[in-house]
């Protein structure tokens, strides 16, 4: 499952350049699937919809860092554990019970994500 942001984040931003897939972004800011990978043209989200990769969708905060679930694969890949969380000073990075995913799923959007 994803990884998501609680109302505890005091805002450190100790998360955001730890996150190989560019998935956590800062309270207010647009997010695309294409920030931070070469990722072009149509891509299917999790709600099942279809956009542009370089769509600007709005942020799923204004007030606390967030973390685009279309982007999280907990660093399966890339590292043994969420690195979000293992450097969060105050442990408000924590698993999104809303988007389970299998180790496999996870690993097929990171292939998806780096081409």
């Amino acid at each position: 499952m994803a990884i998501k942001i609680t109302e505890e984040c005091i805002n450190c931003g100790a998360c955001e350049p730890e996150c190989p897939n560019n998935a956590i972004y800062e309270g207010g800011v647009e997010w695309t699937i294409s920030d931070g990978n070469a990722v072009t043209g149509e891509y299917k989200l999790f709600n099942g919809s279809v956009v542009d990769a370089h769509f600007k969708n709005p942020p799923i905060s204004d007030d606390t860092y967030y973390i685009v679930p279309d982007k999280c694969t907990e660093c399966q890949g890339f590292h043994e554990e969420p690195q979000c969380a293992s450097v969060c000073p105050v442990d408000c990075c924590v698993p999104d019970e809303q988007y389970q995913e299998t180790v496999e799923e996870l690993l097929a959007k990171k292939e998806k994500l780096h081409l």
